[in-house]
């Protein structure tokens, strides 16, 4: 997903690059050979400048590497702060979103209490938002996104960062019920009745707030018929109708019972 990598882009650039001195005499270099990275020795501001030079235009990967490249020779400069969250930006940028995480994570590791510090949490959460796959796919990453973002909101709650965070939120916690409905989904067509309800279930009772909610507790009625307990079912039914009586599951629900459980009251 890249909803929000203009958001990013902006924010970065407005908050770090923006308060960048730019000295006189920084020219960047030609070329974007290993001369342009880090293997020689040069001053934090021309080497900073030039790290900034590079991602203006649009070089990320390069300015991730020189960013890097500050902190390697300057470690001691208040350049190599700034440079560290700079390297994890660019690295994003270049959607190299592992070492945006890595180059995040040594921000926070060294400077937890730092002004910047919602940002680096919010570069985290970003790397990992951008990777989620659809729901054929593994959603271990759609998992660390999801923590990621709790944890953003949970340390700076007033911040932009969270703000943005809980709107994440809110997707992704739908994109794990579309996976849970999925599976679901296989194990009603395989027949296995028991392993689908558990799924379904999941839905209802940890992503009721999704929009997948009403088809889970239509699953439910389908299958606790199939299982043969039709108290279950009609229970089901109801909760749809209190819920969500305008939906279209209501209605097949509703026919479903009508047509197999008629008579049924819910246990």
């Amino acid at each position: 997903m890249t909803t929000h990598s203009r958001i990013a882009r902006k924010l970065a650039l407005g908050a770090l690059i923006g308060a960048t001195l730019v000295t006189a005499g920084c020219a960047s270099r030609g070329g974007d050979g290993p001369k342009d990275t880090a293997y020689v020795a040069r001053d934090v501001e021309t080497l900073y400048a030039e790290a900034k030079g590079r991602l203006d235009r649009n070089q990320p990967q390069l300015a991730a590497a020189l960013f890097d490249e500050v902190e390697r020779q300057h470690p001691y400069s208040p350049w190599a702060r700034r440079a560290q969250l700079m390297s994890a930006f660019s690295y994003y940028v270049a959607r190299d979103y592992n070492k945006s995480v890595a180059s995040a994570q040594r921000f926070l590791s060294i400077h937890p209490g730092n002004k910047d510090a919602p940002y680096a949490y919010y570069l985290i959460a970003l790397s990992y938002y951008e990777q989620i796959s659809d729901v054929q796919r593994d959603q271990k990453v759609t998992e660390q996104a999801l923590t990621a973002l709790r944890e953003l909101d949970r340390r700076f709650p007033q911040t932009e960062y969270a703000a943005d965070a809980r709107l994440k939120i809110d997707l992704v916690r739908d994109h794990l019920a579309g996976k849970e409905m999925e599976i679901g989904r296989y194990y009603e067509r395989s027949g296995k009745w028991i392993a689908a309800q558990i799924r379904f279930q999941n839905v209802v009772e940890n992503y009721q707030t999704t929009s997948h909610a009403p088809e889970a507790l239509y699953r439910l009625t389908e299958t606790s018929l199939a299982l043969g307990i039709p108290q279950e079912a009609v229970k089901y039914a109801a909760v749809l109708g209190a819920n969500y009586p305008g939906s279209e599951w209501y209605d097949k629900a509703y026919e479903l019972v009508q047509d197999h459980a008629a008579g049924v009251t819910a246990s």
